[in-house]
């Protein structure tokens, strides 16, 4: 397994929390990162999917109260959620006896159900961390266009050959919409879920339009909702909302939606190597979405993002605006001789962000014109990193 970049940061927020919840899609790596943590210091570990681990939670606060001195970590704790109400009782007992911080780590599957009935019931006790799959700055440069053609998820990226990575990738697929996503929510039947999932794949980094992906698929505008919204809760797919901030304007309002991971896009797609994906019309939209969701992941905590498109076809493919007030613009682009369209000139014109980009596959950074930089992908999300 590579080092995740993510470790210090839970190990902090323990420090300073009683209950910290690490959010992210199954195979993403939590388990291993939790088990990994639990070894800094007493700890025991439950899979509450497991029949005997949950049997022991029949009476939680009894069954806690013998390891109020190790860090509980509860794994897909989703699948108990009368739990939480327990768990705060036990975290504010175990306040008064000055067993304040670094009690239980929780880890699940489903972002807005787990924050809703965390929320709820653990407010002023809890934080918060998403770990995603591998992402560029876990890798070394030379395997960054593997990332791409692969994903990210471990067992994908780390496998032996691409077929075996596209194996394992097709077999969660099938996993995700047979056996996992029914855990959910309503039935929706796998195979019309899979279309769906497919044709978000096909329209990687554009605009939604409900309206034909409805028709396609034979239901209502309110289904289609749904099931993104299902997706987008899995966090399997992202949606990118538009920049509506400017009056002056008639801006496109529709989000951008892709699914998060390329290599998952590429098996529903069955792109099988990169030579195929190279070949393959797509092959500009996955990059533009991989190299987003890259920089997303590698922005400090609390950086809102968005894209920026008006009726006339000016746009900038991302804009981050960084919790301290800084604006950042960037345009995307595969090419190795990276130039700038009229549409990027006249976007940073409405917008006069304080920095602006073009990120591209080359390693080399150098102006371009109209105070913007041509900037390697990885080098563009250090910065990022480091703006926090």
């Amino acid at each position: 397994m590579l080092p995740r970049r993510l470790t210090p940061r839970i190990h902090d927020l323990l420090d300073h929390s009683p209950a910290v919840v690490l959010l992210g899609p199954r195979q993403a790596g939590k388990t291993t990162l939790a088990l990994e943590i639990g070894e800094r210091s007493p700890s025991i570990y439950l899979d509450l999917e497991d029949e005997n681990d949950r049997a022991r939670l029949s009476d939680p606060s009894r069954y806690l109260a013998g390891h109020d001195r190790e860090l509980v970590i509860l794994d897909e704790v989703h699948r108990m959620p009368e739990l939480f109400q327990q768990l705060r009782g036990i975290i504010d007992r175990g306040r008064r006896q000055g067993k304040a911080n670094g009690r239980f780590l929780l880890l699940g599957s489903a972002a807005m159900d787990l924050l809703k009935q965390s929320g709820e019931s653990l407010a002023g006790r809890i934080s918060y961390s998403e770990l995603g799959p591998f992402d560029a700055l876990e890798i070394g440069p030379d395997q960054l266009e593997t990332l791409w053609v692969r994903g990210g998820f471990p067992r994908s990226f780390l496998a032996e050959s691409d077929e075996v990575s596209l194996t394992w990738r097709r077999n969660f697929i099938r996993t995700y919409l047979e056996r996992d996503i029914p855990q959910f929510g309503p039935r929706i039947p796998a195979e019309t879920l899979r279309r769906f999932w497919t044709m978000l794949a096909h329209n990687q980094a554009q605009a939604l339009n409900a309206a034909n992906l409805a028709s396609a698929l034979g239901v209502d505008g309110k289904t289609v909702a749904r099931y993104l919204d299902l997706l987008v809760d899995l966090l399997l797919v992202r949606r990118l909302p538009a920049w509506n901030r400017n009056a002056g304007k008639r801006l496109v309002r529709s989000p951008k939606v892709y699914v998060r991971d390329s290599g998952i896009a590429h098996a529903l797609l069955g792109i099988r190597d990169k030579e195929a994906l190279l070949g393959h019309p797509v092959a500009g939209q996955t990059w533009e979405s991989f190299v987003i969701e890259t920089l997303i992941t590698a922005a400090p905590e609390g950086t809102e993002a968005h894209y920026y498109r008006t009726s006339n076809g000016t746009g900038l493919d991302l804009l981050l605006t960084l919790p301290g007030g800084a604006f950042w613009a960037v345009e995307v682009t595969r090419s190795m001789a990276p130039k700038l369209e009229r549409g990027f000139h006249s976007a940073c014109a409405d917008l006069n962000p304080h920095k602006r980009f073009c990120a591209y596959p080359g390693p080399d950074r150098y102006p371009l014109a109209d105070r913007t930089e041509a900037i390697g992908i990885l080098e563009l999300a250090k910065e990022l990193r480091a703006a926090g």
